[in-house]
């Protein structure tokens, strides 16, 4: 498999956007890799359309070590990860380490919040533009932009090719 040995952390927490948190999910482990869904705790969070999602571990539990990639969904989870320092640290510390770091939609928040957007090219749902530009990063509207190892999406219908990129970056 295309991804066997690989580690990604997808992040949850309430209010995350289904088809975002899903896909990659489903289309990681379908390639052989090890996803493990991380969320400030280690219980239930439910999407944005009432779907449960049980995060496998807390991030208190996980360093950014332990991944290949740190994948972090859209919907308005976002705003609430970034609320716990610990999510927030996860996501700096696995950017700091060169390891693939991708967000879609909403996602931008949380690096934004992780301080790694200054001087970096991205995208993400229109609404968060204003918050992009104003942390540093030079926005774009495409369905994926790859800065590096960090990679970013707008919206659900760009899943395919923010999968494929992610894929593509930690195939290598």
């Amino acid at each position: 498999m295309e991804l066997d040995g690989k580690k990604i952390a997808v992040l949850a927490e309430d209010l995350y956007e289904d088809l975002e948190l899903w896909y990659p999910v489903l289309r990681f482990r379908e390639a052989g890799a090890e996803v493990t869904i991380v969320g400030p705790e280690k219980k239930e969070y439910t999407s944005k359309n009432g779907y449960p999602v049980k995060a496998d571990v807390a991030a208190d539990q996980v360093r950014a070590a332990d991944f290949d990639a740190v994948i972090v969904p859209g919907g308005y989870a976002p705003d609430r990860m970034r609320r716990h320092r610990v999510m927030v640290d996860l996501v700096r510390e696995a950017a700091e380490q060169g390891k693939v770091v991708a967000a879609i939609c909403h996602g931008g928040w949380m690096l934004s919040s992780a301080g790694i957007v200054k001087g970096r090219q991205m995208t993400g749902f229109f609404a968060i533009r204003d918050d992009m530009v104003h942390a540093g990063a030079e926005f774009f509207d495409r369905e994926v932009v790859r800065d590096g190892n960090l990679i970013t999406s707008r919206i659900p219908k760009d899943l395919p090719a923010f999968c494929r990129t992610i894929l593509e970056a930690l195939a290598g």
